[in-house]
């Protein structure tokens, strides 16, 4: 890990951002507090491509968007600048590329999600923060079988013989897929090609509606086109704004986004 007093600037605004308060090291401990803290703070959302405003996988600029102006992006923008947060601290990381199972109608899925691999003394997680649906809030060690109880859900990586790991959720009992991935580095340009599909292809899922969710204590807060649902304490609260104003205000409240600040 970095020493404090060598850390950038850049790094303190970018844990100030996602308010992480715990100690600076290389730890399991530390990376599983810096990811949880990054998906209660930091929300997912794809805003701009369904503003037609295209994105940046350049570092300098999502640091911009998502620690100065305090938005959110979609795996693209989120995992790529984690990685960069991680690499400053100090912990070996490596960036891959996954194919989405959940919901897919036509698999096998494209490669369109970028995940992180990361090196904590000599053992290898699996690290995502990403995903607007319901994933792992901490890290995955990538051992085959191994369950990993978070809350009231469980995760668990097994090999698929044609496409490498698939991280598996059990639910009502029984095990879905999630997302696969091989353990491949990819470059930062690696990622252009996949992201311009996601931006601009006409069977996108991206360009079809807003999609947004923050995880929160109490559960989660979402978005779908123009519907809010705010799930707390096992119960749930929806509603459509009736004006752009009133959905403009609800993102900032719900979310910490100001649409305002967006340029094209």
């Amino acid at each position: 890990m970095n020493d404090c007093n060598e850390m950038k600037p850049e790094v303190y605004a970018y844990l100030e951002r996602i308010g992480y308060e715990g100690p600076v090291e290389i730890s399991a401990a530390a990376l599983a507090e810096l990811q949880e803290c990054h998906l209660h703070a930091v929300p997912y959302e794809n805003i701009d491509i369904v503003r037609r405003i295209p994105l940046s996988l350049d570092i300098p600029e999502l640091f911009n968007k998502i620690v100065v102006r305090r938005r959110g992006g979609y795996c693209f923008e989120l995992n790529a600048l984690f990685g960069w947060l991680l690499r400053e601290l100090g912990y070996p990381v490596t960036d891959l590329m996954s194919r989405f199972w959940r919901d897919e109608l036509n698999p096998p899925p494209k490669r369109r999600h970028h995940v992180l691999k990361v090196e904590v003394g000599g053992a290898l997680y699996l690290c995502d923060v990403g995903v607007g649906g319901i994933v792992p809030r901490r890290p995955i060690q990538m051992i085959e079988g191994l369950e990993h109880q978070q809350g009231d859900e469980c995760y668990r990586l097994v090999r698929d013989p044609e496409f490498g790991w698939m991280l598996c959720e059990l639910k009502r009992g029984e095990w879905f897929q999630l997302y696969s991935f091989t353990e491949e580095s990819q470059l930062a340009k690696d990622f252009i090609m996949a992201t311009y599909w996601c931006e601009n292809a006409p069977d996108s899922i991206f360009i079809q509606d807003a999609m947004v969710a923050l995880r929160t204590r109490e559960g989660r807060n979402t978005v779908a086109g123009r519907e809010f649902r705010i799930f707390a304490s096992e119960q749930v609260s929806t509603f459509i704004p009736q004006t752009e104003a009133e959905y403009e205000e609800a993102l900032r409240s719900y979310f910490g986004i100001n649409l305002n600040e967006i340029t094209v």
